[in-house]
């Protein structure tokens, strides 16, 4: 069957193209924006990319369309496939009829970090031998590929809130009934598709009341939005965990470094494990302490996880360290939220201590860029000695007021030249750069590595 994917450098529906593709199914797509590192995993597949979102890419006529949620109407290929009466569905419910039917399916849900914890928990299911399926919202560093199928019972999905399509405006996360599911966390994000915190604790409600009673719903102790949801009716066991050593709660850690490379791990106060790993900041010891968890709900144990995870090898643009250029390292990451610009910047600063710390942003998210975080901004980013807002064109309001409000040294460029220039003129041996958006910045990843290389 030829399928047309519709948006298929997203994370989630470049993601499914490979399961597609694994299914024996010809997969090819279209896109507006084709940039690494989801372009280069899907050409390496072979799957045929498109630019744009022409008509002229549906022809001839795939057997069905799948529309990814960035898609609206009155883009040609949409008019054109609804004029001729193309068959088409959404990524998530395709997901559900042709790839989770039959699975145990672990779901792990959060304003913040799903990717890096689908890919953790991914991780740990694969070195205990259980050969899990995955579909992960990222590029992950310790496999091949975003998504598999697997060989076993088990298939862990990142599971995000925002909409389905244009036609399904249903979070993504009520198609996939899991029965082990990671509640992470939960805070205001997508403004373009929610009014306000309500109503996405609506749509996680709409996820609970699909987890069976035999199941389990794993979340921190400290996310009283989640209590929130959960007080409006669970039917499924509640496991809890907290960042520091509890004995009411199923698990919990102490800190052995400040950066949360080494800590421990209790059972109900009682110490079981530890982990000595690569990743640094609380919420990544938060996220691994979920993952835990739900291992131990497919049976294995918490030592084992815990030893997993001290080789776990991280996720692409999560505080990847691209290169080190005379002494000078940059880091890629996708924070395009206060709250995870502030929790990066905190991990980076403990695992630095005083060296200077750059924090480049892009506010390329809808909800950024509508400015519904702005008043958050300038505290998150406290951590850093340097700070650069990018300006693009079209943004709907102005970052001088963040800048004037920063105790830092903050500025606003309007070019990626700009940037680079400053950067270049500016950062010293023993620096620190972290460059932060949820898209391709236009390429200054590497124009940034070839002018401090030059």
């Amino acid at each position: 069957m030829h399928l047309h994917i519709l948006g298929i450098c997203g994370t989630f529906m470049g993601s499914l193209a490979l399961l597609a593709r694994d299914l024996g199914h010809k997969v090819t797509g279209s896109d507006l924006n084709v940039y690494p590192p989801m372009s280069t995993q899907l050409e390496r597949a072979g799957i045929e990319l498109m630019q744009g979102y022409d008509r002229e890419h549906l022809k001839p006529h795939p057997d069905v369309v799948i529309v990814g949620n960035a898609m609206k109407r009155g883009i040609d290929a949409i008019e054109y496939m609804l004029d001729v009466g193309l068959p088409y569905i959404s990524g998530p419910q395709f997901l559900a009829d042709h790839i989770l039917q039959g699975k145990h399916v672990l779901g792990v849900a959060g304003t913040h970090g799903k990717t890096t914890t689908t890919t953790m928990l991914a991780w740990v299911l694969e070195q205990a031998g259980l050969n899990p399926g995955f579909l992960i919202g990222g590029v992950p560093l310790g496999f091949k590929e975003s998504a598999r199928l697997g060989g076993g019972q088990y298939f862990v999905v990142e599971a995000d809130e925002y909409d389905s399509a244009f036609f399904d405006k249903r979070s993504k996360f009520v198609h996939y009934h899991p029965k082990t599911a990671i509640l992470n966390n939960l805070e205001f994000d997508h403004a373009d598709i929610f009014d306000d915190l309500a109503a996405i604790q609506k749509q996680f409600h709409h996820l609970v009341r699909t987890i069976p009673s035999q199941g389990k719903i794993i979340a921190p102790i400290t996310e009283h939005h989640i209590d929130e949801v959960l007080a409006q009716g669970c039917w499924t066991p509640v496991q809890r965990t907290a960042l520091h050593k509890d004995h009411t709660v199923y698990l919990s850690a102490e800190l052995i470094s400040a950066d949360g490379q080494h800590f421990e791990v209790f059972e109900y106060g009682e110490k079981v494990s530890e982990v000595k790993w690569n990743m640094t900041g609380q919420h990544s010891v938060a996220n691994a302490l979920a993952t835990i968890a739900a291992a131990v709900h497919v049976g294995i144990s918490i030592t084992d996880a815990c030893t997993a995870l001290s080789c776990f090898g991280g996720v692409k643009r999560r505080m990847e360290l691209l290169s080190t250029v005379r002494g000078i390292e940059v880091y890629d990451d996708f924070a395009h939220h206060p709250t995870a610009i502030e929790t990066t910047l905190d991990g980076a600063r403990k695992r630095l201590g005083d060296r200077r710390l750059w924090a480049i942003i892009e506010p390329r998210s809808n909800t950024m860029r509508m400015g519904s975080h702005k008043t958050n901004l300038t505290y998150s980013t406290r951590q850093a000695n340097e700070v650069i807002w990018y300006q693009p064109e079209g943004l709907d309001w102005d970052l001088h007021d963040v800048v004037d409000a920063a105790t830092n040294h903050a500025q606003v460029c309007c070019s990626l030249t700009q940037i680079v220039d400053y950067v270049c003129q500016n950062a010293q041996v023993g620096d620190a750069i972290v460059v932060m958006s949820n898209g391709g910045f236009g390429g200054l990843h590497d124009q940034l590595l070839r002018a401090l290389a030059d």
